[in-house]
């Protein structure tokens, strides 16, 4: 399945569209809230993975809902080494059909997508676990190149 295009403004406030990572792979990924433990958790491992995975011919994108401003916070607090984009009008989180609602509040549902060099979607991972999402990313970008 082809990945959608999106236009979101990343934690500096500059624009981000799929098409900026055509001819890499990317890993795309959803997270409920920034500064919550589980989110922190995800994050701060794709952090720490983030050379390995760049390594691989890959990129990374984090997205929520929250605003530019909280994710200038929360990645300049936790030194993330990738963009984390903004969606607080949920547009892009509906286009991929990860949005959930509880109650009055909405959120982002805890998705990846890996998207290979040519912009298909060759793997979906749903209700992902935050301590293991990167490494489990990682070695199936090491499964990918050692097939190709």
């Amino acid at each position: 399945m082809k990945a959608k295009n999106f236009k979101l403004l990343d934690q500096n406030g500059t624009s981000r569209q799929l098409t900026d990572y055509a001819g890499k792979w990317l890993v795309l990924f959803f997270y409920p809230k920034d500064f919550s433990p589980g989110c922190t958790t995800q994050v701060c491992s794709y952090r720490d993975f983030i050379a390995e995975i760049r390594a691989k011919g890959a990129e990374v994108l984090g997205v929520s809902l929250d605003s530019v401003e909280s994710h200038k916070k929360f990645h300049d607090e936790h030194n993330l080494g990738f963009d984390i984009l903004s969606d607080p009008g949920g547009e892009m989180v509906s286009l991929y059909g990860v949005g959930l609602v509880a109650g009055v509040t909405r959120y982002a549902k805890r998705t990846t997508f890996l998207i290979d060099p040519q912009g298909e979607i060759v793997k979906t991972y749903e209700n992902v676990d935050p301590t293991k999402d990167a490494g489990n990313i990682l070695k199936d970008l090491e499964n990918v190149a050692h097939n190709a």
